[in-house]
């Protein structure tokens, strides 16, 4: 558990590089609006540094961050209640980076999956930002002695690295200054599947816009999705026990407890003995009158990037607050000379 020491501080982030997805929603988003209203102070990050560990088009990335902020206030972040900024606004993010860069180990490193995953057999020809992120993402984290982490499932890995390297910076510089956070990871919609293969995450990188819902698709596009997404010729049983096997239809059980709030095994008590041709439209239905709404309200502060520009400033001199003290520090603990 993280020592009581340190002020609870929720920290998180997401890249903007287009198409946030139902699953960026499901398994982060949403959870951040919730956590804005506990009283725990909350600081969300467009993570553009990470963004460009593979090529931007820096026009592009202009726009995706703006998008991307939009859509964290019109899924219901309060620039009031919660500091929203873009990363790359705070330089501690970087600085830092660099420190807990000359901490962490190697083979930590050589142990990150995602790494892998995104680099394939090209891993000579990934820049190395890529392969060094996850250090950065710590310093994200650490930046603000973060304490609690909404991650989805598949960042659990890189929030076990941050307590490592937190917990290796302590140790060789003899302080208890660096938190160990924890990841938050809960609710049915943590790890929403693809549309085309349930056993694949659901991704805005995927070649195929079938696979995925996208937080700016209209009604009539999230419905054809849905009517298209890949099932099997069995009626829904009345347990899930009996989804094993069946990862397509666990993901639109999944997708319907995500966005209606309730459990899995309560879903599939209402829907047992459907077919999918009955079910299909239920759970269309009731995605189009959760997410439109929130497409809507995203092409309306699009219209207003003045604005939204004007938010991202002001959550960036708030998380700067926060950040330069802490850096600071850190530069005294590890024996810089800051004369100025």
């Amino acid at each position: 558990m993280t020592d009581t020491k340190f002020t609870p501080r929720v920290f998180s982030g997401i890249q903007p590089s287009g198409n946030l997805t139902l699953g960026n929603y499901l398994g982060a988003v949403r959870r951040f609006v919730e956590m804005q209203n506990t009283g725990i102070e909350t600081i969300y990050c467009m993570v553009d540094l990470h963004a460009i560990t593979v090529w931007q088009d820096p026009a592009d990335l202009r726009q995706r961050t703006r998008e991307l902020a939009a859509a964290y206030l019109a899924c219901g972040l309060d620039p009031q209640k919660s500091i929203l900024f873009n990363q790359s606004q705070v330089p501690a993010h970087a600085q830092l980076g660099w420190l807990l860069n000359c901490v962490t180990r190697l083979g930590w490193m050589n142990r990150m999956t995602q790494f892998k995953d995104k680099a394939g057999k090209n891993a000579e020809k990934m820049s190395l930002g890529l392969y060094a992120y996850p250090s950065l993402m710590a310093a994200d984290i650490l930046a603000y002695k973060a304490t609690h982490v909404p991650v989805g499932e598949d960042q659990k890995q890189h929030v076990e690295l941050t307590r490592d390297i937190a917990n290796k910076f302590n140790h060789d510089y003899k302080v208890d200054f660096f938190p160990e956070p924890e990841p938050i990871i809960d609710g049915a919609g943590t790890r929403v599947m693809s549309l085309r293969d349930g056993t694949k995450k659901m991704s805005k990188s995927d070649p195929s816009d079938l696979s995925r819902i996208n937080m700016m698709d209209d009604a009539d596009t999230i419905a054809k999705k849905i009517r298209k997404a890949k099932t099997d010729p069995e009626p829904l049983p009345d347990n899930l026990d009996d989804l094993a096997g069946r990862p397509e239809a666990r993901n639109l059980i999944n997708i319907y407890a995500g966005i209606s709030d309730q459990t899995p095994e309560a879903v599939i008590a209402q829907v047992a003995g459907q077919q999918f041709g009955q079910f299909k439209p239920l759970l269309a239905d009731l995605a189009v009158a959760h997410l439109s709404p929130i497409a809507d309200e995203m092409r309306r502060l699009m219209n207003d990037v003045t604005e939204i520009d004007r938010i991202l400033g002001d959550g960036a001199n708030r998380a700067a607050e926060i950040a330069e003290p802490i850096l600071a520090d850190a530069y005294d603990i590890v024996g810089f000379v800051r004369s100025r």
